[in-house]
C-alpha cells in the first residue's frame, strides 16, 4: 500500500449557536485537536458532532478532510496563523490534496478504512467562523476544498497515524476534476456522464449531476 500522508490533528466539536446577522444559527465548524485517539464510526468521530445533517454529517460525508498543505496561501491571505481545524475538517492532513485522491478510494487509516465520496462543499458558516462572508466563495474559485470520506470499516484513529492508498478507484477521477465538472466545466455533458458512472459518488452530489444532465439533454434535443 502506498503512504499518502498522515492525520496532522484530529478535530472534533460539538454544535453551539452563533449570530449571523439577527438570526440564531447553531453550527457545528468549531473544530478544535482531540488531543486523543476517537473510534471513527460509520456516521463520525465519537465526541463530534453537526448541526445541520442536511448538508453535512451522514454515511456519505461521516469525515471531513482538508490539507494542511493549503495552509501558507491562507496565511499569506489572511495575514494570521491557520491552525488545524480551520475549515471545519475532522482530518487535517499532511501532503494529501485534492489532486491526491480519486473518488472511490479506499484508504486505510488507524484502525478504520475510509473512501472518498465528494469534494467539501464549503457554506456560509465558514465564512462565518472566519469572519469573511466571500471565503466559501474564494474556497471553491481555489480548488481548496478539502474532501469528505465514508467509513468503510470502523476503528479508533490518532493523531499522527498514516493513510495508507489500499485501493485506487478504475475511473479515477481525482477529487480537484470533480470540483471542475461541478463549478466549471458545468455543460460538459461527457464530463458529466462520467462521474456519474462513479457508483460510490456520495448521493448529494450524484442528485445534483443528475438534474443538471437532464436539463442539459433536454436543452440539447
Amino acid at each position: 500500500m502506498a503512504l499518502l500522508g498522515r492525520i496532522v490533528s484530529l478535530n472534533i466539536s460539538k454544535p453551539v449557536t452563533i449570530m449571523h446577522g439577527n438570526k440564531e444559527v447553531e453550527t457545528g465548524i468549531n473544530k478544535k485537536p482531540s488531543g486523543e485517539p476517537l473510534m471513527l464510526t460509520f456516521t463520525g468521530l465519537i465526541g463530534d458532532g453537526q448541526a445541520d445533517l442536511i448538508h453535512h454529517g451522514g454515511p456519505d460525508k461521516a469525515v471531513c478532510a482538508y490539507s494542511s498543505v493549503h495552509f501558507p496561501y491562507w496565511e499569506s491571505q489572511w495575514k494570521r496563523t491557520v491552525e488545524p481545524g480551520a475549515f471545519g475538517e475532522n482530518f487535517t492532513l499532511s501532503e494529501l490534496t485534492e489532486g491526491s485522491l480519486c473518488i472511490g478510494d479506499t484508504v486505510r487509516v488507524g484502525d478504520a478504512l475510509v473512501q472518498v465520496s465528494q469534494p467539501r462543499q464549503p457554506c456560509f458558516k465558514l465564512g462565518l467562523k472566519h469572519g469573511l462572508p466571500e471565503l466559501p466563495l474564494q474556497v471553491q474559485k481555489e480548488g481548496y476544498t478539502g474532501f469528505y470520506f465514508r467509513v468503510i470499516e470502523e476503528g479508533k484513529v490518532a493523531e499522527g497515524d498514516e493513510l495508507y492508498l489500499e485501493a485506487r478507484h478504475s475511473a479515477a477521477l481525482t477529487v480537484a476534476e470533480a470540483n471542475r465538472i461541478m463549478y466549471i466545466e458545468k455543460s460538459n455533458v461527457e464530463r458529466i456522464e462520467r462521474i456519474l458512472a462513479v457508483e460510490e459518488l456520495a448521493e448529494s452530489w450524484r442528485q445534483t449531476f443528475q438534474s443538471r444532465l437532464a436539463k442539459l439533454l433536454e436543452e440539447n434535443s
